[in-house]
């Protein structure tokens, strides 16, 4: 059953977009996560399409987010030891804070430092490599009616416009029927349209491609200038160490009404208190029916385990830890 919300919603097309991106191209390597962008432009579902062996060296870097500070230096850091300064780009900002950044690089084992006399010197321990391959933004919109086609024309335009990404997509659920064609119409040519129908949970065949997305990337050997590329990798770091399952960093696992439910393929949460998929927004502690777990469930386990809310949550990292291990396998 298609869960009401559309964070429901979303949940399920970056479940789909695990198992059978891409829908028109065939199988690609790919990390998927969601939520993610610009100060200007927020993505619903974002996916990653990636070089599995440059992939299979990046996360010789750990599991974890290099943020932007971070890959100033990892990916500036010397084969051999130098200064830092020396080293690394002028940062366009005090060098104080690439001192601060150099310390939590070394202190997450990402490069090597050591001092001299009054100098920090830096070494890499290894490249960092270019494991993004392209970057595909899906807006997710399940009832697509006639304000909403005017609202979403916009954003993908915007999408179009910019090709910070590779490919924009539009994702609405037909549940068994055709997308009207007079919605589509209002959608930019340059946007693919991916119809789903998830009426019988989530598999790799719940989805028709309505509309081929154009490339968005550059033609004729152009790149795109230093900084946008930059900004992609900064996206790119985010939902490697994100993914879509973190729904749980920003909802109430400990309650006991919380529950993951099966949509096919997928997990989703769900509130058995309201018998619905809720939101970040409704499952928090301000909800009435919060009811957290008792004492003894919290302590089970040695040293301790925790009860079923931190055991959600670690079914929910090995899935992610699944998939990152599949895209360094998928050809």
């Amino acid at each position: 059953m298609t869960p009401d919300a559309e964070f429901g919603y979303e949940l399920l097309v970056c479940r789909h977009a695990e198992l059978a991106w891409h829908p028109s191209e065939g199988p690609r390597p790919a990390i998927v996560s969601r939520q993610l962008g610009t100060q200007e432009r927020r993505w619903d579902t974002v996916v990653i399409e990636v070089d599995p062996a440059a992939f299979d060296r990046r996360r010789a870097f750990g599991d974890r987010t290099i943020d932007s500070d971070l890959l100033h230096v990892v990916r500036g850091a010397p084969a051999e030891w130098a200064f830092y300064r020396d080293a690394l780009p002028d940062p366009g900002y005090p060098w104080r804070y690439v001192r601060q950044a150099v310390h939590r690089a070394a202190g997450r084992d990402l490069i090597e430092k050591r001092r001299d006399g009054n100098r920090i010197q830096i070494r890499r321990k290894r490249p960092y490599p270019d494991w993004v391959e392209r970057i595909v933004a899906v807006e997710n919109k399940p009832d697509l009616d006639r304000s909403a086609a005017d609202r979403l024309a916009d954003q993908l335009e915007h999408d179009v416009e910019t090709a910070l990404a590779d490919e924009a997509w539009l994702a609405t659920e037909t549940t068994g029927e055709r997308v009207e064609p007079a919605l589509l119409r209002e959608m930019p040519v340059e946007a693919g349209v991916l119809a789903t129908d998830f009426s019988g949970g989530v598999d790799a065949a719940v989805a028709d491609v309505a509309w081929h997305p154009s490339d968005l990337s550059p033609s004729g050997g152009e790149r795109r200038d230093p900084e946008t590329e930059t900004l992609r990798l900064e996206i790119a770091e985010r939902a490697y160490g994100k993914g879509w399952r973190s729904f749980h960093d920003t909802m109430r696992p400990d309650c006991r009404h919380f529950e993951l439910r099966r949509e096919g393929r997928a997990l989703v949460p769900y509130c058995a208190a309201k018998g619905k998929v809720p939101t970040a927004r409704e499952c928090s502690g301000s909800c009435p029916e919060f009811s957290p777990e008792p004492p003894q469930w919290r302590t089970k386990g040695w040293p301790i385990e925790g009860g079923p809310g931190k055991g959600f949550q670690r079914v929910l990292a090995r899935r992610r830890e699944r998939e990152r291990d599949r895209a360094e396998t998928v050809e």
